[in-house]
């Protein structure tokens, strides 16, 4: 019973998706196209998210935390 309601919401949200980007009136070529190349960009998104963002995220942290310490004293002396 409870794969039988998972199965009709699974093909509603589908019906959904194909309204909303309106590929159902694409033929199903078309679609199968269109699918392929969808999911092979939010792969490449999620992809260059999860290797990239994190390192812009230390970086920010660092500059930031360089800016609230302030700048280091200097070890070379003054010279009169």
């Amino acid at each position: 019973m409870e794969m039988k309601k998972m199965r009709e919401n699974m093909g509603w949200l589908y019906y959904q998706y194909l309204l909303m980007t309106g590929i159902y009136v694409l033929e199903p070529w078309e679609k199968s196209v269109f699918n392929t190349v969808l999911c092979t960009l939010m792969a490449m998104v999620i992809y260059t998210t999860y290797v990239f963002v994190p390192v812009h995220v230390c970086l920010g942290l660092e500059f930031f935390s360089a800016l609230v310490r302030g700048q280091p004293e200097s070890t070379v002396a003054l010279m009169n």
